[in-house]
């Protein structure tokens, strides 16, 4: 154990230099061996110097300076500035398709990018945008399925779903009851309106292009024996004008209001107003919700 410990001495050395230094936050000669020494890696003074020189040497961006006899290390820069990990780690707060859960998760990701003396200020200092997250917790693998299949030229396979006025999953059906299987050419996804929304080409459809929302997809396979065809390919130069119209607010006095809509618009107000909203039926085609706005 201890010899493999040795084996991947520098890479342990280079981790905790890049995580936990900077400018402002150098660590000493002595405590960096002592580090080592805890994580099973026989180190001392004079080998330690040895292994940082070997590593300056070979292209390692790794600074130092004498201070009361004693020698300090930092790594001066990380892969992305302060003010760039903060504009990564608001998009994740603001958007509103990565549930809470997976939002948590994603910051301290982005956070611990800037290391660990800038995380801890980077999360002190988060902003509560107050957005209405959706509560589909599978959607990072669903776009890691459509994102795959996109590099790879291959064809997907999904169910789709709505939601009812109780918040709950209504799959789209075939005739006989049976859950319907979506097979589709992902051309690519798109961020539109606080939403990921998959662009796609159906042969049975070719003059147009189809477009579905991520978090409302299920179950999504690659399907591996398929290739694109020539007609979806060519509709990744048509992305740049593919958009969505949805329903807006605008800015005012903040009233309690009543709106009576066709059930098909179920999906659109939970949308805007979040999935914890009240709803009731008034008949078999129309829902009433009391909203805040």
């Amino acid at each position: 154990m201890a010899a493999n410990m040795q084996k991947i001495k520098l890479l342990k050395l280079y981790e905790l230099l890049r995580k936990e230094t900077d400018e402002s936050h150098p660590i000493s000669r002595v405590e960096l061996c002592r580090r080592l020494n805890e994580m099973g890696i026989s180190s001392n003074v004079r080998t330690l110097s040895l292994d940082i020189e070997v590593m300056q040497d070979n292209g390692f961006e790794i600074m130092s300076y004498l201070k009361d006899k004693e020698k300090f290390y930092y790594v001066p820069e990380h892969e992305l500035t302060v003010p760039e990990i903060k504009i990564l780690i608001d998009a994740v707060q603001a958007a509103s398709f990565v549930t809470e859960k997976k939002t948590a998760e994603l910051v301290e990701k982005v956070a611990a990018l800037g290391g660990s003396h800038q995380a801890e200020l980077l999360k002190e200092n988060m902003v509560c945008f107050n957005t209405r997250k959706h509560t589909n917790e599978s959607i990072l693998y669903t776009v890691d399925g459509i994102e795959d299949a996109i590099i790879r030229r291959k064809k997907i396979a999904f169910n789709y779903f709505h939601l009812n006025e109780k918040a709950e999953r209504v799959f789209v059906t075939t005739s006989t009851g049976e859950k319907k299987r979506y097979y589709v050419e992902p051309v690519a996804l798109i961020f539109n309106e606080d939403n990921y929304y998959l662009m796609a080409y159906s042969n049975r459809h070719p003059e147009r292009t189809a477009s579905y929302r991520v978090d409302r997809m299920d179950h999504l396979e690659v399907v591996e024996e398929s290739v694109l065809s020539d007609e979806a390919i060519a509709k990744i130069d048509g992305v740049a004008e593919f958009t969505e119209q949805a329903f807006k607010m605008f800015s005012g006095d903040l009233e309690d209001v009543v709106l009576q809509f066709d059930k098909s618009l179920i999906g659109p107000v939970f949308d805007k107003f979040g999935e914890d909203t009240a709803m009731m039926p008034i008949n078999d085609t129309t829902c009433a919700a009391t909203v805040h706005v």
